[in-house]
Parts: C-alpha cells; sequence; structure tokens
C-alpha cells in the first residue's frame, strides 16, 4: 500500500521536502489508510503533518469517531485539531443541503488549521471509487467532456493520495486498525450512495465486473486529452489577445479561424480569466456568444449573466465586467 500511494505521489507531485500537510481524518477506512501510510512516509520525503476532524454533530456515532480520531493521532504522536459543529442548523440558516453544508464547514476548518499551523496543503482521502461515482453523477448531469476527468489529485493546496487506490484495498489495508464504519454511506438517500450501492453493483454484477477500471480509463484518457486542448485553448488565446485588464479583448477574425472547440473553451478560458470562475455560464451562453461572434456584425452584445457583457464592436471582442 505504502508503494502505491507513493507512486500516485511521485508521479503528480504532489508531496514535496518541506512541505507541512493538513490530513482531513474522519476515522473512516479512508482517511485512516491516508493518515497512517503518510505517518510512514514523512520521514522518507521529508514532511510534517496534522490532523483536522470535524464531528458534523448529524450521528449518534459522532462522538466515538471523535474519541477514535483523537485516541489514534495521540498514540502516533501527532497534533489534531477537533471541531464541532451543527450541520443540520447551519444548512437550514444557509438555505444549503447538509452535504453541501458539511463539505463547506470541513474545508473552511481545513484552511483554519493550515493557516494557523504555516501548513502548504492539505490532504483529502477520496479514492478511485469516489472517482468513478463522481464520474458516473457527473454524467447524470449532462456534464461535458470535463466532468469525465473526475476528481482530479492535485487542486491547489489540495492533494488526493489515496486517488488509484480501490475502496477495497483500503478496507483490507486499514482492518488492524479497526477504523470507525459511517452508518449513513449505507442509506440510499442522496445520489452517490444510490450510485456507489445500487448502481455500481447493478453494472458489476449485469454487464461489466471490471466497470471501476473501466471508467478509471475514461478518466485517465479524458485527463491527457483535456490536457492537450488546454494547452491549445491557451496558445489561440495568447494568438487573438488584445488587452487583459478591467476586460478582456480579443480580435475578433483571429477568434472566428479557430476551431469550434477551441472558439469555446476560449470563450469559458477567458470569462474564467476575468472572474475567476465561470459559474453561471451554460452550454446556450457559449452557443449564443459563438453565434454572436460569426455573424460578424458591429455593435452588438449579449449578457449572459448578470455579472458579463459580450460587446462585438471594432471587429474586436470585449468581454466586460459588470459592476453590480
Amino acid at each position: 500500500m505504502e508503494d502505491r500511494i507513493l507512486q500516485t505521489i511521485n508521479k503528480y507531485n504532489l508531496i514535496e521536502f518541506g512541505d507541512k500537510i493538513v490530513l482531513g481524518v474522519s476515522g473512516g477506512p479512508d482517511s485512516v489508510c491516508m493518515l497512517m501510510v503518510l505517518n510512514k512516509l514523512k520521514e522518507k520525503l521529508g514532511f510534517d503533518i496534522v490532523v483536522g476532524h470535524v464531528n458534523h454533530g448529524l450521528r449518534e456515532n459522532a462522538k466515538l469517531d471523535e474519541k477514535y480520531v483523537l485516541e489514534l493521532t495521540q498514540k502516533l504522536g501527532i497534533k489534531c485539531f477537533v471541531c464541532h459543529a451543527n450541520i443540520e442548523e447551519e444548512a437550514k440558516k444557509q438555505k444549503r443541503g447538509i452535504e453541501e453544508t458539511g463539505r463547506i464547514i470541513r474545508y473552511n476548518f481545513f484552511e483554519e488549521i493550515l493557516k494557523q499551523e504555516n501548513a502548504n496543503k492539505i490532504a483529502i482521502a477520496h479514492n478511485s471509487n469516489d472517482n468513478v461515482e463522481t464520474i458516473i453523477m457527473n454524467i447524470m448531469r449532462g456534464s461535458g467532456t470535463s466532468g469525465l476527468k473526475g476528481i482530479e489529485p492535485k487542486n491547489g493546496i489540495y492533494i488526493r493520495p489515496l486517488i488509484e487506490i480501490k475502496r477495497d484495498d483500503i478496507e483490507e489495508y486499514t482492518k488492524e486498525f479497526h477504523p470507525r464504519h459511517d452508518e449513513s454511506n449505507d442509506e440510499n438517500e442522496y445520489t452517490r450512495n444510490k450510485i456507489r450501492n445500487i448502481v455500481i453493483p447493478y453494472i458489476k454484477s449485469e454487464f461489466n465486473p471490471n466497470i471501476l477500471d473501466t471508467i478509471t480509463r475514461l478518466s485517465s484518457i479524458s485527463k491527457e486529452e483535456g490536457e492537450y486542448l488546454e494547452l491549445k485553448t491557451k496558445e489561440a488565446y495568447q494568438r487573438m489577445l488584445i488587452e487583459e485588464n478591467e476586460q478582456i479583448i480579443l480580435d475578433l477574425k483571429k477568434f472566428n479561424s479557430e476551431e469550434l472547440v477551441i472558439r469555446k473553451r476560449i470563450i469559458l478560458y477567458s470569462i474564467n480569466r476575468l472572474f475567476g470562475s465561470t459559474k453561471g455560464i451554460e452550454k446556450i451562453h457559449i452557443d449564443d456568444i459563438i453565434k454572436l461572434c460569426s455573424n460578424n456584425i458591429g455593435n452588438k452584445h449579449l449578457t449572459p449573466n448578470k455579472n458579463t457583457k459580450i460587446v462585438i464592436k471594432n471587429k474586436q471582442i470585449n468581454i466586460i465586467s459588470v459592476k453590480c
């Protein structure tokens, strides 16, 4: 297990000498596996770890999970921080779902520890099964090819050392540590649990017993192709860029000379450059912008959302941030 996780770490350059990493540890098999393996590797690779645990206040056994994590980290001599939260109450206040609220609270807490401890990375224990479940969820939601990439091994300060390890292998490895079991994972109330407990077992038994490997390969191919298209998009963007400041101005003729797939990506890339996000920009908006640019008629504009305005004038595309 240590060798396989080390391979993933080296493959994606997840950990470097001198890193200090906050580990999100729930007490379940995944996070316990991550804790035990990284604790073994820390001297070899020259990094340090601390642990963050969130008691969501949702389950009767939450206090036992907290006790387990505190006792395990104490035994290992690792500093552990605990957050007590009332997720149901917070979800009502924020008018969000329980899952989303829990995720926000967890990640905010981990980032607080990161600042307090002068750490530079946060490790999350997503595994290969989680990746496959995410891809299936993305497909069902009508995601584009980007959704086939699944969970990234590295995303900013977040790293996922277990992303290439299957859940069965993790559970086998952690048997001796007697990790906690989250009984809510057995309930089929949430979409992910339905995919995990119903959809994937059905596909395995009726169609493809190796569906996890099949979708993992699809994810890997999608990542490779996505990286290539991203490179080509950046190159094309630089060729047509006129101004990038309070607004982004692109050469209309050069934009229209690109293949459709690159034009669509350039629109998303430009909006992300301007706002740091493409939230609120949907396929219909991209199609409308492409149409507007293709018509090559001056002094026309679109407002795909309340923050963004696209103006065609003087043979240029102006992507403007609208101040609300």
